[in-house]
């Protein structure tokens, strides 16, 4: 069974994922009118965070329960099934309609896709594989650096020459893009333990088993409902600014670090798990929401280009990003602090005497992660509170005004009194 269904999960996946984001678009564009008559993005995207992001978290769930209740190998039948229902629900629930003809998908950037595509295919293979090919020692790491330096040049050049490029230059130079995606990034490092250090200290400190893992999603869930409706009471309905649910969703991810790097312990109980998990969530869904939002400030003609580039950052290589900093420097502080409580294990020591070589260095070994852990937790926090104040800093009255332009206050003061004297 299990031969025949890869090739069929493989096959079915491939179909299902060409069309995907194609489906996704047009079966949520169909009833986004019914969510919001007035066609309210802010709104709209409360709605489609919480699917995407609650199915993800489902997704999991069902994975792990279908392998616990039955053979494992039957979770690829239910991925099949699942995958197979809705292509089917769509084909018989949604009506074929067109108001017009079928337009021609003429002057369409098809190549310059295709190498967009390939640059962010090598960015993940570099951030997921650079550690296993010890970084810049391996060839493959440096072959394929220089491959999306010379895409990304290629790319650039190109869209300065074609009429229509898939990513205009133009794009670019919109703030709400290149803002979002270098917060983006901050975010992902700053949420970067959940893919690193969580499951480490999970599963080899705590020595949770899959099922008790993957039931924390239902924590996660709950985050992103909480966030969906806030923001659509708060930020879509009484119309919060962008700078005071941007704070909020920073604390959250604040809190959810700094919660960690007080608790983390051997005998953690799991409900000590729950709040910063569910403030995770909820900053997260509570800051993608936001800069979904802060894109429609972008001219209509570049909103789309703007969208994709932070589903680049966002939805492709954002993760694995923060994933291999985190990795990376989980490291270093990991062969610091083996050599640091390494150094009195010695024959003078009476409780190293009394174990054995292997209970000894394992005991090293997790004790070294555990505070590891700690200490990069704490470098976390710190970034994360530097980044909230530098917002918060940038968005106050208090700070400095740096400038040698004159404010709007005096321009107009200064226009009055040359009018003034004129009719005098």
């Amino acid at each position: 069974m299990h031969s025949i269904s890869v090739p069929v999960l493989v096959a079915t996946s491939f179909v299902a994922g060409v069309f995907r984001m194609w489906g996704t678009f047009e079966c949520n564009s169909t009833i986004q009118l019914w969510i919001t008559p007035k066609r309210d993005l802010s709104i709209f995207f409360c709605y489609i965070n919480l699917m995407v992001q609650g199915m993800l978290n489902f997704t999991g769930l069902t994975a792990i329960y279908t392998a616990y209740l039955s053979k494992w190998e039957y979770m690829h039948w239910v991925v099949i099934g699942l995958l197979g229902l809705m292509m089917l629900t769509t084909v018989i629930i949604f009506r074929t309609y067109r108001a017009m003809k079928k337009l021609p998908l003429y002057g369409v950037d098809w190549l310059g896709a295709f190498i967009w595509a390939l640059t962010i295919l090598c960015i993940i293979f570099v951030c997921v594989y650079g550690e296993y090919y010890d970084w810049y020692n391996s060839e493959y790491i440096r072959m394929a650096t220089i491959a999306i330096v010379a895409l990304l040049a290629t790319n650039l050049w190109r869209a300065s020459t074609i009429r229509h490029p898939f990513i205009s230059l133009k794009t670019w130079t919109f703030k709400m893009v290149y803002v979002t995606a270098f917060v983006y990034l901050l975010v992902f490092i700053l949420l970067s333990p959940t893919h690193v250090l969580e499951h480490l200290y999970m599963e080899q400190i705590l020595g949770y088993d899959a099922l008790n893992l993957v039931s924390l999603n239902w924590i996660s869930i709950l985050g992103i409902v909480t966030a969906s409706f806030f923001m659509y009471r708060t930020f879509a309905l009484k119309k919060w600014s962008f700078k005071s649910v941007t704070v909020i969703a920073f604390v959250a991810i604040v809190g959810y670090l700094m919660i960690f790097y007080f608790i983390i312990d051997y005998n953690l109980p799991k409900e000590a798990l729950m709040l910063p998990i569910f403030l995770r969530s909820f900053g997260y869904v509570v800051l993608a929401i936001c800069f979904l939002t802060a894109l429609t400030r972008v001219p209509f003609q570049f909103f789309w280009q703007a969208l994709t580039i932070q589903a680049f950052v966002d939805a492709c290589f954002g993760e694995f990003f923060g994933a291999a900093i985190l990795g990376r420097a989980l490291k270093y502080v990991m062969a610091k602090n083996v050599m640091l409580l390494s150094a009195n294990l010695d024959h003078v020591n009476v409780l190293a005497n009394q174990m054995s070589q292997s209970e000894l260095y394992g005991a090293l070994q997790q004790q070294a992660l555990l505070v590891s852990m700690k200490e990069l937790y704490g470098w976390l926090v710190i970034l994360g509170i530097f980044c909230l104040l530098a917002f918060m800093l940038k968005e106050s009255s208090l700070r400095p005004k740096f400038t040698i332009h004159p404010k709007f206050r005096t321009i107009r003061r200064y226009i009055k009194h040359e009018l003034r004297e004129k009719i005098n």
